[in-house]
Order: C-alpha cells, then structure tokens, then sequence
C-alpha cells in the first residue's frame, strides 16, 4: 500500500521548507551586505590614513627640491617609524622596483611580500590599488597602495596593510545573532505550526472517523463543535448530513415497509379472488364480483408502480414534458369527476363548483391533471366520515390557482415541512407510497408554477396550486 501523504508532511515540505529557504536566503544577503560595508569602511580607512601620509610626504619632498634643508629619505623614515596607529595597521614604503625598504614594524622588510595592490596601482589611472585576501602565512589582510608623485625611485609608492581577522571576528558575530534570530523564528513556526496543523488534523481524522461509521451504516453519530471557525461549519454540517442521513434511512425504511405492505394488500386480494374464482368456476356472481376486486386492486398497483416509475425519471433527470396549450379547468374537472363516485362511497362530500370561463395555460394535460388526481385522492384518504373536501378556484393577471380543502386529520407543524419530501408519509395508517406529493410538487415546479400546503393538526390541510397563466409567446406555441 502506498504510503500516505498527511497534512503536516505537505506543510513541512512546501510552507516550511519554502520558509527554511527564504530565510538561509536572506541570511547569506545579510552576510554580503555587512560583509560588503565592514569591508568597505576598513578600506574608506585606509585610503584615508594613505591620503593623509602621501601629502605629508609630498610637502617633505617639495621642501627638500626648494633646498630649504629638509632631509627627505630622514623625514620618510621618521615618517614610517613613528607611524601612530601601526597596532591596527602597517604603513610601508616601496621602491621604484617593487621593494619594501621600510615598514612601520621595526622589522628588517622581507621580500617576500605579495602585493598584487601594489600592481594594480601602476596599472590603474589614479595611481590607487587595492587588494582584500590572504598573504603568504594565511592571515587575511586588506592592502591599499599609492603611487607618489615625486619622482624619487627610493620611495615610489606608499602601502597600508592591515589584519581583516578582528572584522571577519565581528561580522562572525553578528551573523552568528541574526542565524539565532532565523533558528528561533524556524523553532517557533514549527510548534506554531504543528500546533497548528494539530488543531486542524485531530478533528479531521474524527470527522474521518466518524465518515467511516455512517458508511458503515451508523447515523447517529455527531462530532462536537468546538469552534466557530470552517472547521466548526465544517462539523454542524456533518451533523446536520448525519441527521438527514438518518432521517432518510428511517424514511428509506418506512418507504419500505409502506410499500411492501401496499403492494401485499392487492395482490393478496387478486390471488384470493382468482382461486375462488378458480375454485367455483359456474358462479357468475362470485366471478363478477371477483373480476370487479381484480380488475380495481390491480388498477391500484398500475397507479403505484406509475409513481415509481415517475420518481425514478425525476431522480434521474429524465423527467421530460409534452407540453401545449391546454384548458387548465377542463382537467380539474376531469379529476373531479374521476373521484366523485369514490367520494360518495366513502360517504364524504366532495364540493366544487366548475368554473364557466375558459382558461389557457402552457402545459402537459396528463401531468396538470396526475397533480390535481394526487391531490384530490390524498384529501378523500385523510377526511373522515361525513367530511368535506372543497376545490376552489381563482383567476388573476398572472396564474390561475386551484384550492383542495378538507376538513380531515391535518399535518402536524412538525411534518408540515417534510409531507413534499420523498419516501415521506406523515401519517402511516393510511395506505399510499409517500411519493405522490413529491412527484406532484416537481410537476408544478416543472410548470414553473408552486405547490403550497397549509394544515393544522386535527383542523384543516389547504392544498394550493397556482401555475402561471402564458405570455403571448407561448399562447403560439402548440
């Protein structure tokens, strides 16, 4: 199995390694920088106590060419030797032939000096070299040489040479506090971020957890929301897809069992009327009476099963409508008619007063009136004895709406919101699949219209369909 790839494992390799770099970056800019500056001001120092001897040097030799008694090799010499800052620097004087003969030190001059400052001085246009690197012994030194101007081949250049070891010490140093300052900000970052990356994944992984048991089959678990930040929308989500989750396994369930139940009930009456039929084959009134049950229960699981089939193209987008101009009252009276006989066999009093006038809508007549059939059957089913169910009508500028009132059982406030549902029945006792409402609400939808239900417990349940009346486009169509 592939090793898996955590959160913390991509933050250290991108967002903290990329941190670790800019930072190892910004560090080695730092370094040049000061180095750079440190650097810079040792020669700026140089080239000023160089200035300061060559002029000095250069009054000397003036003075001497005016016969004025000055001795100029003695003034040099006195020059070099009381040179007064030669504990941080060594002042030298170089020859026409590229040879130390005096030296601030004390020390007899060697040569065996390196002194590639001195070759670039004869090279440059101004006279000045400089040089920064190591000498023979390995001491790192910085050297500035000055050609002078006197044309005396004994002293043809000047030369400053100082140590770089006490400023390589101090830029050390300070690098040494600023990398201190990068680690403790690379320190902190990881246990921030850690903590971090914690506080993220530990939830994750129960929410991980938790997925695992709901595919399992177990909806009643719930993740506690600690924070008000994603992660605690991310958990009230979670809970709230568990709630529904179980919500529709129950409703799944029940679905289930309603089902079973209403497709037992017809076909146990078909079975048992085909073999006493089968079983008294010369009674014409047993027959008779036998065919009529056949011939409604199987009716009923023709109507059951046409749902199911309506639900299944609904869920899989293959819902489509045959729509035209179409006599929105012609098919609510149709409906009505249908169910008028039913209605006084179950001793309830279906009113309606069908409209005179003749309006138009833009529609599937089989679907409008699978909608007003749904609804019409379901306030018969719910109303009790002597109950009334009245359908209304009313016309204005924009829709057409159509009430169903009964005086039956009602919807709880509690199963008010969900009767459109799928699968969702709000009273059990009563035959049905619980998708009739569902089924009829796209329909309406479909037509661009609403479907809205209106109830109190044991009072009333108020069914309103308003479907918009065409523009004048759509009164070409068809």
């Amino acid at each position: 199995m592939a090793r898996r790839t955590t959160i913390a494992n991509r933050w250290f390799l991108k967002s903290f390694s990329a941190v670790v770099i800019v930072l190892v970056l910004l560090d080695i800019v730092l370094y040049c920088l000061f180095r750079a500056y440190f650097y810079s001001t040792v020669e700026q120092t140089l080239k000023s106590e160089l200035n300061l001897v060559s002029t000095v040097l250069t009054r000397y030799y003036n003075s001497n060419s005016t016969g004025s008694g000055v001795n100029y090799s003695n003034e040099v010499r006195s020059t070099v030797e009381s040179f007064a800052k030669k504990d941080r620097m060594e002042l030298m004087m170089i020859n026409s032939e590229g040879k130390v003969i005096i030296t601030s030190s004390g020390f007899e001059p060697s040569n065996t000096y390196d002194m590639p400052d001195y070759d670039a001085a004869r090279k440059s246009e101004g006279g000045t070299g400089v040089y920064s690197g190591y000498q023979s012994n390995g001491e790192k030194v910085m050297a500035v040489t000055a050609l002078l101007e006197t044309g005396n081949d004994n002293y043809n250049a000047v030369r400053v040479v100082t140590s770089l070891s006490k400023v390589d010490i101090q830029l050390g140093v300070i690098m040494i506090f600023i990398i201190a300052i990068s680690g403790a900000i690379i320190i902190l970052m990881l246990v921030l971020g850690l903590y971090f990356i914690k506080s993220i994944v530990m939830p994750l992984r129960v929410i991980s957890a938790n997925a695992r048991k709901i595919a399992k089959g177990d909806f009643s678990v719930h993740i506690e929301e600690k924070t008000d930040d994603e992660l605690g929308e991310l958990c009230r989500v979670f809970n709230d897809m568990a709630d529904e989750l179980e919500n529709s396994e129950k409703i799944k369930n029940d679905f289930i069992s309603s089902v079973s139940h209403e497709l037992r009930t017809p076909l146990t009456a078909i079975k048992g009327w085909s073999e006493t039929i089968a079983a008294s084959p010369d009674d014409k009134e047993t027959a008779r009476k036998g065919m009529r049950v056949i011939a409604e229960e199987t009716g009923r699981l023709s109507d059951m099963v046409e749902e199911l089939l309506d639900f299944s193209r609904i869920q899989g987008g293959r819902f489509n409508l045959s729509k035209a101009n179409m006599d929105v009252f012609a098919e609510l009276t149709d409906a009505v008619i249908i169910y008028s006989e039913k209605a006084r066999q179950e001793n309830k009093n279906l009113i309606y007063d069908e409209p005179s006038e003749i309006v138009t809508i833009y529609g599937d007549r089989n679907r409008i009136r699978q909608v007003f059939i749904n609804i019409i059957d379901n306030a018969i089913k719910y109303s009790a004895d002597n109950g009334r169910i009245s359908v209304d009508t009313a016309v204005t500028d924009k829709s057409v709406i159509i009430t169903v009132e009964d005086n039956g059982c009602g919807i709880a406030q509690s199963d008010l919101s969900k009767v459109k549902s799928k699968f969702y029945k709000a009273n059990n006792t009563v035959r049905g699949s619980g998708i009739g409402l569902a089924v009829a609400d796209e329909i309406v939808s479909a037509h661009g219209g609403t479907l809205v239900i209106e109830s109190e417990l044991g009072e009333y349940t108020r069914v309103t369909v308003t479907l918009p009346l065409p523009d004048s486009t759509e009164q070409k169509k068809g």
